[in-house]
């Protein structure tokens, strides 16, 4: 179920300790498929965990959990009173509530500082490394208190995969100049994670790559590759 999962040192307040994972294709939560409830079921089982999760627009609106995602439902919250809220990242100092961003080529993005006990998640397709929006979410986690904030940047598809319009490479790269990539066959793409990662060091956070090319590999879903078939994985952090 999970291609990484790895959990870091115990928060200070309470001993709980942060767990990040990203699932791969044996589970399939994309909004609105028969599957999502199934899903996100499975997980809770697996992780002791309810999670909350977005309507992800490819933004940069941050959203801070504060309730408690409801139990077995279609989804987790991250809005008031258990709405699915709309945004591209969520940030929590809550214990025993999960965070869930989900994919098919963007790329996910976990983060936590592990002795304020301050996680976050983040969907960043071209849209949101664009508007920098896992910068927006770690300036969120500081404002909630982090001091130290790791990353881990999940699979997403390729910079030698992820073929754009040369005006689009030109219009990303200007923002985001490591976004800059050609495919292996020689036309204009995208290096999003590249991107990601640059962002992240500008921000004062050290990142993990977690390896895997969406397009390429066939364990992890694919937009690009399977079209409206594809299904969608997550990242997912927690405190246990």
């Amino acid at each position: 179920m999970f291609v990484l999962r790895d959990s870091l040192d115990p928060v200070a307040e309470d001993g709980g300790r942060v767990e990040v994972a990203f699932t791969d294709a044996r589970l399939d939560l994309q909004e609105g498929g028969d599957g999502l409830a199934e899903g996100l079921a499975t997980l809770e089982t697996a992780t002791g965990t309810r999670f909350a999760r977005l309507h992800q627009v490819h933004g940069d609106r941050v959203v801070v959990v504060d309730d408690e995602p409801e139990r077995g439902g279609p989804g987790g919250t991250g809005g008031p009173g258990g709405e699915v809220a709309e945004g591209d990242a969520l940030v929590t100092t809550r214990r025993r509530t999960g965070l869930m961003v989900r994919v098919a080529d963007c790329v996910p993005v976990v983060l936590a500082d592990p002795e304020t006990g301050v996680v976050g998640a983040v969907h960043a397709g071209r849209r949101g490394v664009e508007a920098d929006v896992v910068t927006r979410a770690v300036e969120r986690m500081r404002d909630l208190g982090a001091r130290d904030v790791q990353a881990w940047i999940g699979p997403h598809i390729c910079g030698r995969c992820y073929e754009v319009p040369e005006a689009m490479r030109a219009a990303v790269a200007a923002a985001v100049p490591a976004a800059y990539a050609q495919t292996s066959w020689g036309t204009p793409a995208l290096d999003l994670g590249a991107g990601v990662e640059d962002q992240l060091a500008a921000a004062g956070v050290a990142a993990i790559r977690v390896a895997g090319c969406t397009f390429e590999d066939d364990r992890l879903h694919s937009f690009r590759r399977d079209g409206a078939a594809s299904g969608r994985f997550a990242g997912l952090v927690w405190i246990g």
